[in-house]
């Protein structure tokens, strides 16, 4: 589905839309921004004819896609960062860019204004029906909801409660050709005390409810636990399932297929590791190109990175679906790092979602997201100001680190390999400036950070390390620098293996020195570590102050 240039500006014209879209990051300028960087860390498409895996090298976990058209769209889980349900388009399903999301805030408020962790948007599924984009999510706390737009790129409808319980995951609606409609959802046994169950529920033509009490498809509690993610299609009078089976980081891919929708159905592994070093290869989705090529799109866990997201070739033998290359000729197949780019019809522009934001409007790009339901008191998006303001905004008393701090303002890590710095000019007014810092953060259930912060000698920079955030532990000040100014550079340099993190800083944005030690980036719950720039302040002070970021930049590790 094209975007029209005319429809964005349309928007754009709208003050109230800018100003609504911006705190909520709905930015269909971001949009038109996403289209024309190319990343310095990670591209996909070699730019030969092949592209090389993973297509998305950051954590876009549990995705799905739909081809529309000449349009590919792909969703993947947010958990409870906001906006949430990001939304990434791409023309040939190798290069691909973030165009919008689809969840502005989550509900229930009161819940979601707080970080929550490892909650919230679930693996979701993506579909088109009726000339309209669906969206079913789980959270696993409250059950499946659904969303939809006739605009990809637009506004997307309040969440609809379509199946409410606890546990209730991992929803695929699926409309048959005779008019009648079904939801399969999988369990969560850490709410609903069972897994490795495909459930199947009749859901009315509208999408809206569940109408009947679900039937059991499929039991795997023998010969594939923890199946999950079922995605249900349908192919030469064939009713199939594809699950991940196996969990998350050791798992691999199922195909069930039945003449009936209730079965009983048969079983076959379809992909896995085989002979190679990608790791539990699975869960994902099936798409097919307009010329009739089949592809599969999946993640593999990388521990502090995410899961990313690979692309693979497709073929169907005997009505089983072969995922990947098969090299033994036995209906099970494995992952390719490199490998011909699908025939769309087309040649493409090479593309990659943004990391880099020059904040040259005074608004952040799609790549960030704040760790909670976003606040106006946070930022300010002041036209032309060539800065993005943050607001020395209060942590609650109650919060020994950051791990509760809902104005993190976040983006995933890129590639194995980066350098990420910014620009900082922190402000104090009043001269009240205990507790009030501003830095660059690798944030994770340990985390590091460097800020630039004031005390009654002046200023001063610090690295400060915290591990096991969630226990509630306190935070280790590493090493302290001071500083001639209020303005400074700071630098974070992550390497693999292990996502190592080195930090320095500069006073003059040429020179750097590093400060504090080694910092093993670590995973949050069910996300990679995230990666980004924050100010706050102690409960206990005065209000007031605020850190002006003049850019972020993420590079490669030996650029100049």
């Amino acid at each position: 589905m094209a975007i029209k240039r005319d429809e964005i500006m349309n928007y754009l014209t709208s003050a109230r839309y800018v100003i609504i879209a911006f705190f909520l990051f709905l930015l269909p300028l971001g949009l038109v921004a996403q289209g024309r960087k190319i990343s310095e860390v990670w591209v996909a498409d070699n730019g030969n004819g092949t592209y090389k895996n993973p297509v998305l090298n950051a954590d876009y976990s549990d995705p799905d896609a739909i081809r529309v058209r000449d349009d590919y769209y792909l969703v993947s889980s947010s958990f409870s960062c906001m906006p949430g349900l990001p939304i990434l388009h791409s023309r040939d399903l190798v290069n691909w860019t973030v165009i919008n999301y689809a969840l502005r805030k989550q509900e229930p408020a009161a819940l979601y204004d707080i970080p929550q962790h490892g909650k919230g948007v679930w693996a979701p599924c993506i579909r088109y029906h009726d000339n309209e984009f669906y969206i079913y999510y789980p959270d696993p706390d409250y059950g499946i909801y659904m969303i939809k737009t006739k605009n990809i790129s637009g506004e997307w409808s309040k969440p609809v409660l379509v199946l409410p319980g606890k546990g209730i995951i991992d929803p695929a609606p699926f409309w048959d050709d005779n008019g009648k409609a079904y939801l399969a959802v999988a369990w969560a046994a850490s709410r609903a005390f069972v897994n490795s169950l495909i459930t199947l529920f009749t859901l009315n033509y509208q999408g809206t409810a569940v109408t009947d009490e679900g039937r059991n498809i499929y039991d795997g509690h023998d010969a594939n636990p923890t199946i999950e993610g079922p995605k249900l299609y349908k192919r030469n009078g064939y009713y199939y399932v594809f699950s991940p089976a196996g969990g998350v980081s050791t798992g691999w891919q199922l195909a069930l297929r039945s003449r009936k929708i209730y079965g009983p159905y048969e079983a076959r592994i379809v992909m896995d590791q085989g002979k190679t070093n990608i790791n539990g290869p699975h869960q994902g989705a099936w798409v097919e190109t307009q010329t009739g090529e089949s592809w599969f799109l999946h993640f593999q866990d990388r521990g502090p990175y995410g899961r990313v997201v690979y692309l693979e070739p497709m073929k169907w033998i005997n009505d089983w679906p072969v995922i990947g290359i098969d090299p033994d000729g036995d209906g099970k197949g494995e992952p390719v790092a490199v490998y011909k780019k699908p025939n769309v019809g087309k040649t493409y522009p090479i593309n990659a979602p943004v990391e880099s934001d020059e904040f040259n409007d005074g608004l952040p790009g799609l790549q960030w997201q704040w760790q909670a339901n976003p606040k106006v008191q946070w930022a300010a998006g002041i036209p032309a100001s060539g800065h993005l303001r943050l607001f020395a905004f209060p942590y609650d008393k109650d919060s020994p680190n950051l791990w509760n701090v809902p104005n993190l303002l976040l983006q995933k890590l890129p590639a194995p390999d980066f350098t990420a710095t910014t620009k900082v000019n922190l402000k104090i007014e009043w001269e009240v400036w205990q507790s009030k810092k501003a830095g660059l953060l690798i944030m994770g259930n340990d985390y590091a950070y460097l800020s630039i912060s004031k005390d009654d000698k002046g200023y001063k920079v610090s690295q400060v390390v915290c591990k096991n955030a969630a226990n509630g532990t306190t935070e280790d000040i590493v090493e302290e620098k001071r500083l001639d100014t209020a303005e400074v550079y700071l630098r974070v340099t992550v390497k693999a293996p292990g996502a190592v993190c080195h930090f320095s800083y500069s006073q003059d944005g040429k020179s750097f020195e590093p400060i504090g030690g080694d910092f093993y980036a670590q995973p949050d719950k069910w996300t990679g570590a995230k990666l980004g720039i924050f100010c706050v302040s102690s409960p206990d002070v005065r209000i007031g102050g605020y850190a002006d970021f003049d850019w972020f930049r993420v590079q490669n590790v030996n650029h100049d």
